[in-house]
C-alpha cells in the first residue's frame, strides 16, 4: 500500500489522509503486514511518533508528532479536551422516528429535536468479545461523550457529523449504536447484513445481477482534527475531503431516498 496523501508537514508535526483498512500502528494478530507508523517512520526517522488512534477500518485524518515535544503539546490538548476532533458517518436508523427513545444516556441539545444530541455514558472492554467495547451499568468502565448531529435522513439511512469530547476506544461507533444509528458495516456495533445498494433507492435498476454496495468498509470518515500548533501556538484545522465511496453514496441518497417510500421500506 503507497504511503497516504499528506495533508500537512513541518518541523514538528505531519498529517495523513488514512485510508480505510490501514491500521496506524501494529496490531497484533490482525494479518496486515503493515501500519501507517511503520511507513511513516520508513520515511521520516524513527522519532516520529503517533498522536492518537484511528480505527483500521475508518478513514481520515490521523496525526503524528516529529519531536518530543511536539509530542507532549499535543498529547496534553487530547487529555484536557481542547483538541477537536470531527467525524462524519453513514449510520443505519434502528428506530428512525426518535434516535432519543429509549435511551436515558441521549440528551436532546437545544431544544427537544433529536436532530442534534448528546451521548453521554460509561463504557468499557466487553469481556465475553476481545476487541469489542460495551456500555458498562456499574463500575469497572470510563465516562465518555459525544456530541451528534444530524446532516441529512435518508429512509433508513442517515448522514451524521460526531464530535466526541473524550477518546475512548470505538467511542462513536458505540454512541451511534446505543443512540440507534449503528455506522454501516459495522461489524461490531451494527447490522452488517444491512448493505446500501443503488437497486434499493432506484426504480427500474437494471444492474442488480452484478451489483456490490455503494459503500463496502465501515462507513467513518474523520474528517477534520482542530489543534494549537506545538511551535506557532496557532489554533489549526487539519481537513481531509470525504472518500469517493462517500461522496457518491450520499449523492445517491439525496437524488433517490430523501423522503422516498421505497427507501423507507428499506430492511436491514
Amino acid at each position: 500500500m503507497p504511503l497516504p496523501p499528506v495533508l500537512v508537514e513541518d518541523e514538528a508535526i505531519l498529517a495523513f489522509a488514512k485510508p480505510s483498512g490501514l491500521p496506524v500502528a501494529p496490531e497484533g494478530g490482525n494479518g496486515l503486514p503493515e501500519s501507517l507508523l511503520a511507513m511513516v517512520q520508513t520515511r521520516w526517522g524513527r522519532g516520529v511518533t503517533t498522536v492518537h488512534r484511528l480505527d483500521t477500518e475508518a478513514s481520515g485524518v490521523v496525526l503524528f508528532a516529529r519531536t518530543k515535544e511536539a509530542l507532549d503539546f499535543l498529547t496534553g490538548q487530547f487529555q484536557s479536551k481542547s483538541a477537536e476532533k470531527v467525524y462524519q458517518a453513514i449510520v443505519v436508523l434502528i428506530a428512525p422516528e426518535d434516535p432519543t427513545a429509549g435511551a436515558g444516556h441521549v440528551s436532546p441539545v437545544g431544544g427537544a429535536s433529536p436532530a442534534e444530541f448528546l451521548v453521554s455514558l460509561t463504557m468499557g472492554p466487553d469481556p465475553e468479545m476481545p476487541g469489542r467495547m460495551r456500555v458498562c451499568r456499574g463500575r469497572g468502565g470510563k465516562s465518555s461523550e459525544t456530541h451528534i448531529r444530524m446532516l441529512g435522513r435518508f429512509g433508513k439511512f442517515a448522514h451524521v457529523e460526531c464530535r466526541p469530547r473524550t477518546g475512548r476506544n470505538h467511542q462513536v461507533r458505540l454512541h451511534l449504536a446505543s443512540a440507534g444509528m449503528p455506522v454501516l458495516n459495522d461489524a461490531l456495533y451494527g447490522h452488517p447484513e444491512c448493505r446500501l445498494l443503488l437497486s434499493d433507492l432506484k426504480r427500474h435498476y437494471k444492474g442488480r445481477g452484478r451489483e456490490r454496495p455503494m459503500v463496502e468498509r465501515l462507513a467513518l470518515h474523520a474528517s477534520a482534527l482542530e489543534i494549537v500548533h506545538p511551535v506557532t501556538r496557532d489554533r489549526i484545522r487539519i481537513e481531509v475531503e470525504l472518500p469517493r465511496d462517500f461522496e457518491i453514496a450520499l449523492k445517491n441518497l439525496k437524488r433517490y431516498a430523501s423522503g422516498s417510500p421505497r427507501a423507507s421500506r428499506r430492511g436491514g
